[in-house]
């Protein structure tokens, strides 16, 4: 069984040489794996996307760092290597990049856990390039056509390393419509997939991932460490699960014994998947499903004076842009208001944000500012980010932070 022809691109990579700006080049040397557009002093014209930059230093002309060239991004070379180091990027390079990323997942993979991201992008060393397993499922997202002419030496090393059946290839909404040497979305490359809805197992909970049409992925891996937590300290409780999407928080509390679970979304579908989930395990608690506008439906339950022992509110990023920072601050203050007026006595509230451009200190401080107003004595139990697969390598890499709040009252 071979890979799909179509990972051999049509396109053989050149090599580019680049002079950047002062500010440029100091953030190259500091390890910074974007370089902008503006950040570019000189470099050929014929350069195209997916070409290997050579970044020199702007006086002693030495070499400072290489990475791949995107054209149709304002992140126009996005970094492999920075340092001064004689380093040529082939198939040796992109191995050992992947087996540096697989041992950092070895004390995940020691559980009973068979989901994790193997490489997380920048973090891991491949700028805009994702791939998370599913059980014998590796899915590889591309947010980059850079990396079109390197497919047919990476993916095969993935596989490889990570023991998969089978590989399937996601491409980013910006994707769609590029001509990407015949690749489609949800393609498989490798393999065989008798269902696109792949099975797998999170710290002894089963769970589903739609591999070829879910959102990202399939599902959302870098809660798993505070859906595990959630879950163990759900057990006899009522529980409202905020944004549940596939059901995450919700069968974990099921699987660990909570009494009633709710998880409310706006999507009808992601909210059949989170029953199929709790499905997949056994319980004896109940499971309800509220379809709808969280802040709509959340008001509603405050106005029937509805409270739950453990809430969880995990909305999708709210500023996608920098324009969307404050509008995302205030529906985060919103959010914790109702989510406080929701929790009962000696309540858990669990108050998430996947926001890059709100910081964590901003989130938690929202958070302080708005529980603060409300006179309630709580205790901040917890405060986390990402799981062990989801590394911080730089400071847009961070996007994940989590408050757990106890009321004291």
């Amino acid at each position: 069984m071979t890979f799909s022809p179509k990972l051999k691109s049509n396109y053989t990579p050149k090599r580019l040489a680049i002079k950047l700006t002062a500010k440029g080049e100091q953030s190259v040397l500091n390890g910074h794996p974007w370089v902008f557009s503006n950040s570019i002093l000189k470099i050929n014209d014929d350069a195209k996307t997916g070409d290997l930059a050579i970044v020199f230093s702007k006086n002693k002309n030495k070499v400072i760092g290489l990475g791949l060239y995107d054209a149709h991004s304002p992140i126009r070379i996005k970094m492999l290597y920075s340092g001064y180091k004689s380093v040529q990027i082939n198939s040796d390079f992109f191995l050992e990049k992947i087996q540096e990323a697989f041992k950092k997942r070895q004390q995940l993979l020691q559980t009973n856990t068979n989901s994790y991201r193997l490489i997380f992008g920048e973090n891991d060393g491949f700028p805009s390039l994702i791939a998370d397993v599913y059980a014998s499922v590796l899915v590889v997202k591309l947010y980059s056509e850079i990396w079109l002419p390197y497919l047919e030496i990476i993916l095969p090393q993935l596989r490889e390393i990570s023991k998969v059946e089978t590989v399937v290839i996601r491409l980013s909404r910006s994707l769609h419509k590029a001509s990407l040497d015949h690749l489609k979305d949800g393609e498989v490359v490798y393999g065989n997939l008798e269902d696109e809805v792949v099975q797998f197992v999170e710290h002894g909970v089963n769970f589903s991932a739609n591999v070829i049409k879910g959102h990202k992925t399939g599902y959302f891996l870098d809660h798993r460490a505070n859906r595990k937590q959630v879950g163990e300290w759900s057990k006899g409780k009522t529980v409202l699960d905020v944004f549940s999407y596939a059901g995450g928080f919700s069968v974990h509390a099921l699987y660990n014994g909570a009494k009633e679970v709710i998880s409310l979304d706006i999507s009808k579908q992601a909210l059949e998947i989170a029953v199929q989930n709790g499905k997949r395990n056994a319980y004896t608690g109940k499971h309800k499903i509220i379809i709808g506008d969280a802040f709509k439906e959340l008001k509603g339950l405050v106005d029937q004076k509805v409270t739950f022992d453990v809430v969880v509110i995990d909305p999708p990023s709210f500023a996608k842009s920098a324009s969307e920072i404050e509008l995302a601050k205030k529906k985060y203050a919103q959010l914790a208001v109702l989510g406080e007026k929701l929790t009962s006595k000696k309540g858990l509230l669990v108050l998430a944000s996947c926001s890059s451009r709100v910081t964590s200190q901003a989130f938690f401080d929202i958070n302080s500012q708005s529980l603060g107003a409300t006179k309630r004595n709580y205790a901040i139990l917890l405060k986390t980010q990402h799981d062990i697969d989801h590394p911080i390598a730089f400071p847009e890499g961070a996007y994940l932070k989590c408050g757990y709040y106890r009321f004291l009252d």
